[in-house]
This record gives structure tokens, sequence and C-alpha cells, in this order.
């Protein structure tokens, strides 16, 4: 499940993180613990093999102390291949093979990953190499702190200051009939379309039951055009948290998706709804583009430290009370979170529901020195999902990375973190002329060491071949099934060795279908417009 994150300024593959990498059921245990919604003080440092990295407190009370990153965790059972719920972790995964037509989907780590079968530490000790270890981190102790940060209310808040139109009833039914016509144990669907005629007559809407939440944000994955890891669309596991509506709520409830999603490394995809905007009162909206986010700092020179795309957003954070010096290349962003009568606040990550992974190389021992990281899950928080003509404008969803999304957009893109000529020049290449083609060797070198510190650390990533291969399958399944599958040429083949994938030799079908996944008008001071006009109406 692999694709999410900020647009680069153009090109095709203008959302690093995509749709596919946090390709998006019966909660975790992780997140079924309830979190203080008061702020607390620091938590206390948690052991760890490496050093902890200073952290972002906010009203989100830190969870229940973490387990060693390369500590197996038993995964869910895996039903038949043929159930609507069949494709849950199991023996596919990003490490794994890519699965024949006729196994089971999705993944978590292969068996011959360092999370399944030893701690991560061990990995490397087999990998021969003399650079530093990969870390996988969970930073224990905040250097902020322990407070709320500053509450601001803001004007302009763009849709979350409209309450919704009443629900298209039609829109309503073809959701219904898609839903009995692939589930038929849900029911008849005539009765059930009188129940929902008459809600939406009295109140302008209506509440989808569980297992028709479930299908439509499955299916609305299922339907993602730019995503290539849907192979994996019945794994969606859904946190239904429809009943919260206040921002304090919503930011407890994200740190609960992380820990849960990240799974000690064995990620899992998660989606976490909550409440929809109805003609009464609008749901509550996520400002950032992922949960987990580096932060952006203008500098005098016009130069940014950090996140180069986060910039804006950094702004608006620090408008809003987060306090920071403004040093870190790698800060983690607060959660900007608005909801009905609430101005837009500013909420601390708990330290140890972000897990990072710190970049080394398997050859190069001073690859480690250039002090690059990654987190391991992307969240994508800034797209609506969109069922039976219901608009949930905050459903955070994850899959699991795919390696070049790191490697080849977000580290390497002159628009981001523009890591190809530091790492040229390390190698010794010659960066005079385009012809030595020193960017596609720096960027083959950086691709490997993504994948490398990933495996050792062991949290789940995939590479580019592998998914490729997979998709395929997918495709073919969904022909054998006689339903349309929707394919973006320019996001499904991958931004490094195109040509070399099988994705890249063929043409795909395209098409709008519903459930969906939409990106919401963005209209807070310095948070960029929806791409392409994708927009949540």
């Amino acid at each position: 499940m692999v694709k999410t994150s900020v647009a680069s300024p153009t090109g095709p593959h203008s959302v690093a993180d995509s749709l596919m990498t946090a390709c998006p059921v019966a909660d975790s245990p992780a997140a079924a613990s309830p979190v203080a919604p008061n702020p607390v003080a620091p938590k206390p440092e948690v052991p760890s093999p490496v050093a902890p990295k200073p952290g972002v407190p906010g009203p989100v009370a830190p969870g229940p102390e973490v387990p060693s990153p390369g500590a197996p965790s038993p995964g869910p059972a895996t039903p038949g291949a043929d159930s609507l719920v069949g494709d849950v972790p199991g023996d596919d995964d990003p490490g794994a093979p890519s699965p024949g037509p006729d196994r089971p989907g999705p993944g978590c780590p292969s068996a011959d990953s360092p999370a399944r079968d030893q701690p991560a530490a061990s990995a490397l000790e087999a990998a021969g190499t003399a650079a530093p270890p990969a870390r996988l981190t969970w930073p224990a102790r905040s250097r902020w702190r322990g407070r709320a940060f500053r509450a601001a209310r803001l004007t302009g808040l763009g849709r979350s200051a409209r309450l919704a139109q009443p629900v298209d009833m039609e829109a309503a039914a073809e959701f219904i009939r898609l839903h009995r016509r692939e589930v038929p144990d849900a029911g008849p669907v005539e009765p059930r379309l009188r129940e929902i005629r008459r809600e939406i007559r009295l109140t302008g809407t209506y509440r989808h039951t569980v297992e028709e939440l479930e299908f439509g944000a499955r299916v609305a994955w299922r339907n993602s055009s730019r995503c290539i890891g849907r192979l994996y669309w019945k794994s969606l596991k859904v946190r239904d948290r429809r009943e919260v509506d206040t921002a304090a709520g919503v930011a407890e409830e994200c740190a609960a998706h992380l820990r849960a999603a990240t799974n000690h490394g064995r990620v899992r995809p998660i989606i976490t709804v909550f409440a929809p905007d109805t003609p009464a009162r609008s749901g509550p909206r996520i400002w950032n583009e992922q949960l987990v986010r580096y932060a952006g700092y203008q500098q005098p020179d016009g130069s940014v430290r950090g996140e180069p795309s986060s910039s804006e957003l950094t702004g608006l954070a620090r408008g809003l009370g987060w306090d920071t010096d403004g040093q870190g290349r790698f800060d983690v962003l607060p959660l900007i979170i608005s909801a009905a009568g609430e101005g837009a606040q500013v909420f601390g990550l708990p330290p140890e529901a972000v897990a990072e992974v710190h970049l080394i190389h398997p050859r190069f021992s001073w690859f480690g020195e250039l002090g690059l990281r990654w987190y391991a899950v992307p969240v994508i928080c800034d797209m609506c999902l969109e069922i039976g003509g219901i608009c949930y404008p905050a459903a955070p969803f994850n899959g699991w990375y795919m390696g070049t999304e790191i490697g080849a957009r977000n580290l390497a893109d002159p628009g981001r973190y523009d890591q190809l000529p530091a790492i040229a020049a390390r190698m010794g290449l010659d960066t005079t002329r385009d012809r030595s083609l020193w960017r596609d060797l720096a960027l083959v070198e950086l691709n490997l060491a993504v994948l490398h510190s990933f495996e050792t650390a062991g949290v789940t990533i995939t590479d580019h071949h592998t998914e490729s291969r997979r998709f395929l399958t997918h495709l073919a399944r969904e022909e054998r099934a006689g339903r349309v599958c929707p394919a973006d040429w320019t996001w499904i083949v991958p931004p490094i060795s195109g040509s070399a994938t099988e994705v890249f030799h063929r043409y795909y079908a395209e098409a709008e279908l519903r459930p969906a996944y939409a990106r919401h008008h963005r209209k807070l001071p310095g948070v960029p417009t929806a791409p392409d006009g994708e927009t949540c109406s």
C-alpha cells in the first residue's frame, strides 16, 4: 500500500507519499487504550538501544510503554480468500516475493524480516556491514513543558466553516446497491433505502451502519486510481470514531492510530473515521498533510531548514503557539485540528507514538554521517472519505511505504530535502556534467539505503519492482471479478526505473468511481489548495 504526501511543485508524482504508501478493521489493544485528554508531564524515558530524540508534547497524553521494535507481535487471523475481509496480513507482505494470483493478500513483514524472527540488531550483524546500525526510534522524552499549546481562532477555515448540503439520495442509493450486490448477506436493498430516505427527509443526512462504513472505506481504497498497492484493499482495518467531533478528541485518536498502525514495526493498514459533515454540524478537520510530517523553517536568506514543503504549515503552527527553537532538520510538526464551534488548535504528538528510522547504507559507512531519517508510517490525513453522498472530512489512513516514496521523492526532490548533491559528493562522482549520470547513481544508492535501513530496523517497507508485480495481480483479480480497475499511469509507474517495471508497458482504464478519497478545499492561511481540482463537494 504505498502513496500520499505533500506535493512537489510540479510533475506527475506531485504527491510523493501517496495513497499507495499510505494506501489504507476492529480495534487493536493499542488503539483501544484510553488517552487522558489533559496535559501531562513528559513521559519517563523508555529503554531503547538508541539515544532518545526530543519530541513535542501537547494535549495528547502518551500511551503505554512501547516494546522493543524487534519484538514479535501476533498478526490477525486470516479468513478465507474469497471473504470480503479475506485479504488480511498474512504471508503476502512487502518483504516477501510477489504474490501469485491464487495467494491471499496483504502484507506484514515476511519470514525473512527482522521484525518477525529476530531483533533488528541481529539483522545488522547478519548483514556484515561496517556501517552504524539503522535505528527505529520512539523518542522517549520531550524537551518542552507538558502543557497545552495556546489555542487561537482563525477565520477563513474553508469548508469547516460551512455546513453540508442535504445528502443526495441517488448517491446514497448507488452505494447501498453496490454494498448489497457485493455483500448479499447484508440484507435486501429496498428496506434499507426506505430507512435512508426517511432519515434524509428528517435530518438531511443518514448514518451508515458499521458494516457499510467498513465496506465503503475499503472500496474507496480499491477505487484509488493513483495507488499502486491496492492488492490488499480487503485488509484495511476500520476504526469507527464517528462519535468523536472535538479537536482534542481527534488528537487523542490520531495518536492511538499511529500506535496501532506502527505495530512495533509490522505496519498495518488502518483508517480512523471521525464525525461526518452534516447539515446541522460540520465534522472536524486535520490540516496537516500527514499525521507525521517534518517542520520547515524559513531562513532570512529565503532557504528552508528542514522540510521545504512544510514551511507554510510550520509558520501557521508557530502562530498558533507551537514552541520550537527552529533548529532541527527533522522536527515533528504538531497536529493542527479544527472542529465545529472551536478555533484551529495545535496538538503535539506523544513522542512514543512516532517511530523513525535512521538511514544507513549496506556498503558506505559514511552514509550515517548525513544524519538522514524518516518516519515509519505514512498516515494521510488531508483527504475526505466520501461514501454514499456523505463526506467524512477527517479520516486519516495509512499503508506502508514503498521505498521510492522516501528515496526518490521525499529526500531527493530539489523542492524537498535535495540530498542527491551531498550523496554524489561523498561518492566522489563528477557533478559538473549531466552526462556522468551522477544524479542517477546517487539516487539508486539513496533508495538502497532506505530499503536496507527499514529492513534492518524491522519496519515494513516494499520495493517498486515487487509492488509493480503485485499491482498487476490486483488488476487481474479485479478483471476476473468483472470490475473496472481505474489507474493513473503517471502515478502507477514508479519514479525510478519505470521502464524496468512491469506496470510501465501497458495502458489502464480511467474512471472516477465512488466511494472515494478526495482532497478538501484548504483555505487556512499558508495551506495550499488541493491539486488537480480534487475536492470534497
